[in-house]
This record gives structure tokens, sequence and C-alpha cells, in this order.
């Protein structure tokens, strides 16, 4: 509700509501929407699309956001209240400490062996010998050495600064939603913790950019063609009984945090009953 007042003055859910509609019907809007433009215009209107959702969207994934497919933006809940949460789950942020600590106590146990520099897949029939149980959260396709072909990623490119203020942008993230500003992003990492280090700031600007093999992987790309390679994969992986696949490279999917948690609670429930 505060962005569509700020886009139209509307104060109330019902002329905010109206105001969508109008959009939509000026759109030719009918039926089920078939990509992502269609899509979001449907659930908040043009304006809204245009200037907050458009330009990012395209250099978030490098191609127009009528070549993406509908569900991408469904992920983003559409609500007629002023609250500016960006879920609508109870408890929203990051852990105190960070997600560093989480890691840090789970492999302080002897009993955890951690092997830096190792690249699983040159020995990967080793370690299957060698355990009973992998949990594989690399590519899916990498794991079959790309036997039905290579699954499509976005990956980021960062650049940081520092900078002689105590603040910067006043705000730990801002969004550069414009077609024209080549980031997407630009992070304040002082604003976690309220302080800056001697009249210095850090500031991380954050490019998306296409994936080779060369590049780091962070976003699977779930159109039609890349959804059907995956089928085939997942067939596959569900025939590797020692082998555990999760997180966004080996599930093909996009996921929160939240959701990385939540899915790997889940693999073990599901592994613990297989064993009981």
């Amino acid at each position: 509700m505060n962005t569509f007042y700020q886009m139209w003055g509307t104060k109330t859910p019902a002329e905010a509501a109206t105001k969508i509609a109008e959009q939509r019907k000026s759109a030719g809007i009918v039926g089920e929407p078939k990509n992502l433009e269609v899509q979001a215009i449907s659930l908040i209107g043009t304006d809204v699309y245009e200037k907050l959702i458009k330009g990012y969207t395209e250099k978030q994934w490098g191609r127009k956001a009528t070549d993406l497919p509908a569900f991408i933006i469904r992920r983003l809940p559409v609500r007629y209240t002023f609250d500016n949460n960006y879920f609508n789950h109870r408890y929203q942020g990051v852990p105190i400490d960070g997600y560093t600590t989480i890691f840090d106590k789970m492999l302080s146990s002897e009993l955890i062996d951690v092997q830096l520099n190792t690249n699983f897949l040159n020995d990967k029939e080793t370690y299957i010998k060698e355990f009973p149980k992998i949990i594989y959260a690399g590519m899916i396709d990498a794991y079959f050495d790309y036997e039905f072909g290579e699954l499509e990623y976005r990956s980021v490119r960062f650049e940081t600064e520092v900078l002689d203020s105590d603040n910067h942008q006043g705000n730990t993230v801002i969004n550069y939603t414009d077609v024209d500003t080549p980031f997407t992003r630009v992070m304040e990492w002082c604003h976690f913790d309220s302080k800056a280090d001697g009249g210095k700031t850090v500031v991380t600007k954050e490019f998306p950019q296409d994936w080779d093999r060369a590049k780091e992987v962070y976003y699977p790309i779930n159109d039609r063609r890349n959804m059907e390679l995956f089928a085939k994969y997942r067939d596959a992986a569900d025939k590797v009984e020692s082998v555990i696949f999760g997180g966004r490279l080996g599930d093909y999917k996009y996921y929160d945090m939240d959701q990385v948690f939540a899915e790997a609670l889940s693999a073990v429930d599901r592994e613990l009953d297989l064993i009981r």
C-alpha cells in the first residue's frame, strides 16, 4: 500500500485494487498469464511494473520479461496493507551473528573432516565407494557430465569500494530498478551493525552477468527449455540412491535462505524415515 500510495495517491485497498484492475484492462490482459510481464501487470498494474520490476528483472536474468516464465514473479507477495516487510513470514531477517557462526558451530566437531580446494567431480567414483551417503549441492548437470546438455545459469560480478564517509547511502541495500544502470543493487555493509570504521565505509555494487564454466553459479534459469532438460537430470538423480541432490544447483531451483534451511531439514527427515 505504501508503494501504491506513492505511485497513485491511493489511500485504501479498494482504491488500489481498482487502479490495478483499470491498468490490467487497459493492457488487454485476459486469461492465464503466459510470461512474467503479463503476470506482473496482472498483479500490480502497468505503472508499478514499469517503474520497479521491468528494468531490474531484465538486468537480473539477461533477457526480456516477455521471455521469462510467469511463476518467477509470483514468489513476491502482493499485499494490500501498509506493512513494509518483504514476506508474510512471522520472523524475518538474518541471524544476529550472520550465517558464518552457524557453520562454525557445525564444523567445530573433530568428527567432521573438511577438505578445501577439492573438486568432488574429479574423484567422484572414489567418494561414492568410500561413503554410504553423499549430499551433493553442486550443479546437477555437471554431476552427470552434461550427459543431456548444459543447463543455463546466471552469475554475478561484484565491485567493492572503500569510501571516505560514515554513511554513504543511508541503507543496507538500495535496488536500482531502471534498465540503464548496469548494476542491480548497492550494499553498504556498515548498516548491518550501525557503525562505520574510522570514517570509512565499504560499498559493493552487484552486476548480473551471463554464466560460463569459468564463473561462479548464482541463479538457475527456470524457463521451459531448461526445466524440460532438468527433468531428465532429476530422473537420473532419483536412480542414484547413495547421493542426495540439494540446494539451488542440485535442485535447479531458486531458494531463499529460509527455504534452504527448511528443505535441508526435510531432507534429514526423509533420510531418517528411510533408516527407520
